[in-house]
């Protein structure tokens, strides 16, 4: 379904704005990690498993989630889950025990589960298939300017106070819960599901999901996912300890790179896609990213971790809408369900990401990034049996 272009334009760009605020709040934290570690005299294993805590609620909730988009509407699951992310960032904010932090990131999962897959698919209800590459593309950017944006901010911030940041964040969730109520409206669908439907589309969706169509791209998420939560969780640690870097280092080296890899993607995406197409794009994605991952740990000057740094994030930018607007195309009228089983790969990755990397990177700052290498190699081999589908 096409729907005018202004009313397109304002209404994309709102469910885009949720998105970019809630994984601004999920980067927030990145720079922040080496002061609460010291403050709170916790492990590397310990924030790993912070991190992953996020992953996992998501993990829970994905699967049910994706099936409420299509059932009870996108607006809907939007508005509640930016008030709980608003909720998750206020409690993380007054957190002093690491209880109390797990908690509030698991609430941060729990909002993305609701997020995600709604504003993917309220995208792809209001938008052709020729115009879906572009929108996916300016899906995935939200997603990685609130992962860039999040630490730059967050390591400025935190120089006022460690806390802060996240009374920022929930400030900015509530508001975006608020300003959708009042503006956001539920995209028409070309058909609606008949009530008592969902467990024939639940078995559906799960026998699709065993055919090497769905299959390969949903263990490409998952390892893309586990490679880049690996890379993240660890590498304000990794600066930190190899380099001495100081937060406000991190945050600028992260923001530099990010801003750029963002700008690169909402330029070229689009472009890149009509040329060689989504499968092919993933395979060179995947091929440079265990190169410069392999880099990431033989560098050492300013400048070449920051042009590392910065292919990594773009690499990863694009495997994320390359994938999205796959799944979109395929996905039929199940766009919720997909876009819920994109986030259960997405957070399966998130989980074994950072737990594993908190793990190894106790026992040496680089081995977390020669397993995400060589797991990143493995799934570009599996890219290799994927096979493009023809779209009517």
């Amino acid at each position: 379904m096409v729907v005018e272009k202004s009313g397109l334009n304002k209404t994309i760009y709102l469910a885009l704005v949720n998105l970019f605020i809630v994984f601004l709040g999920v980067g927030l934290v990145i720079p922040v990690m080496p002061t609460l570690m010291r403050e709170m005299g916790l492990s590397g294993s310990t924030m790993g498993y912070l991190v992953a805590a996020f992953a996992f609620a998501q993990l829970l909730i994905s699967p049910i989630a994706g099936r409420w988009v299509d059932s009870f509407g996108r607006k809907k699951m939007i508005v509640i889950g930016m008030f709980i992310f608003g909720l998750s960032e206020l409690l993380f904010g007054f957190g002093k025990d690491v209880t109390v932090l797990y908690i509030s990131r698991m609430l941060g999962g729990i909002s993305a589960a609701f997020i995600m897959p709604a504003v993917t698919a309220f995208v792809a209800d209001v938008t052709s298939l020729r115009e879906r590459p572009k929108a996916m593309g300016y899906v995935a950017a939200a997603i990685s300017t609130g992962f860039i944006i999040g630490p730059g901010i967050g390591g400025f911030l935190a120089e006022h106070g460690t806390r802060i940041p996240f009374f920022a964040a929930a400030a900015l969730g509530f508001l975006g819960a608020i300003f959708s109520i009042v503006i956001l409206k539920e995209p028409k669908r070309p058909e609606v599901k008949e009530k008592g439907t969902d467990n024939k589309v639940e078995k559906s969706g799960f026998r699709k999901m065993l055919e090497p169509i769905y299959l390969i791209p949903m263990i490409i998420i998952l390892v893309s996912s586990f490679g880049l939560a690996a890379f993240e969780t660890v590498y304000s640690l990794f600066v930190d300890h190899k380099f001495a870097f100081t937060p406000k280092d991190i945050a600028i080296i992260i923001t530099v790179s990010g801003i750029l890899g963002v700008i690169a993607q909402l330029l070229s995406f689009d472009r890149i896609v009509g040329r060689i197409g989504e499968i092919r794009l993933v395979q060179i994605c995947m091929g440079v990213s265990v190169v410069f991952i392999y880099a990431m740990v033989q560098v050492s000057a300013y400048w070449s971790i920051l042009l590392v740094t910065f292919v990594i994030f773009l690499m990863f930018d694009l495997i994320r809408p390359a994938l999205t607007t796959y799944l979109s195309k395929i996905a039929g009228n199940e766009q919720g369900f997909v876009g819920g089983l994109n986030s259960t790969f997405t957070s399966i990755g998130n989980i074994i990401g950072p737990g594993i990397a908190g793990v190894l990177f106790d026992v040496h700052i680089d081995y977390p990034y020669i397993l995400a290498m060589f797991i990143l190699a493995i799934s570009f081999g599996i890219t290799l049996f994927w096979k493009e589908r023809k779209i009517n």
